[in-house]
């Protein structure tokens, strides 16, 4: 009887501390609320901006991108589309540049100034220090996007549509359905996909 109470024991343990381990910590998942709220990062123009400032009536967009990935570069087109849609829809949007391997090259702040200019940004352009917000957050390429509906929960992560490797050939606009459901006040299906693109470029 003794044998068994601890073989159980042991089993809850284990269970327990696979429980544990199971999220990769600062991963957040669809149903969680958006973390460091008033946490501010620069923007290209010099200002200081928070989650809190940039929400809108129906939401938060979260993109994370850089300057010269292909697959940002490719879905250039499809981003200017998301800025004018989540703005149509009352949804605030930013986009965070956490490349911090990059700082002294392609994604330098002057350089996300230039960017930022040339492909007439709508929305602030953020530089993520020792890619803090990434980790948090659990990202991992570029693009990738969050959108939080207006009461600050996770509603949607992932791709922003079925084809990030060819965007003129994508048949589901997935960022548009989540934007439609945020001001629905509706769940999102699917609430995740894989992100497609190149690596956050971390500093080792």
């Amino acid at each position: 009887m003794k044998s068994a109470f601890l073989i159980l024991t042991a089993c809850f343990s284990l269970a327990s501390t696979i429980s544990s381990f199971g999220q990769a910590p600062g991963k957040i998942n669809p149903g969680d609320k958006l973390p460091e709220m008033n946490t501010e990062l620069k923007n290209v123009d010099g200002k200081m901006v928070s989650f809190h400032k940039a929400m809108d009536k129906n939401g938060l967009l979260v993109m994370f991108s850089c300057n010269t990935c292909p697959f940002v570069v490719k879905n250039e087109p499809v981003t200017k589309k998301v800025m004018a849609y989540a703005a149509a829809h009352k949804v605030g949007m930013v986009v965070i540049n956490s490349n911090e391997a990059k700082r002294d090259g392609d994604d330098s702040y002057e350089e996300m100034k230039k960017y930022s200019k040339k492909q007439g940004l709508t929305v602030p352009y953020l530089t993520d220090n020792n890619a803090n917000m990434a980790d948090i957050f659990g990202a991992n390429h570029t693009p990738e996007v969050f959108l939080f509906d207006g009461s600050g929960k996770l509603i949607y992560k992932g791709a922003m549509n079925d084809n990030p490797s060819d965007p003129s050939g994508y048949k589901k606009m997935y960022i548009f359905d989540a934007i439609d459901a945020a001001v629905a006040g509706k769940e999102m299906n699917p609430s995740a996909t894989k992100s497609i693109g190149c690596s956050i470029k971390r500093k080792v």
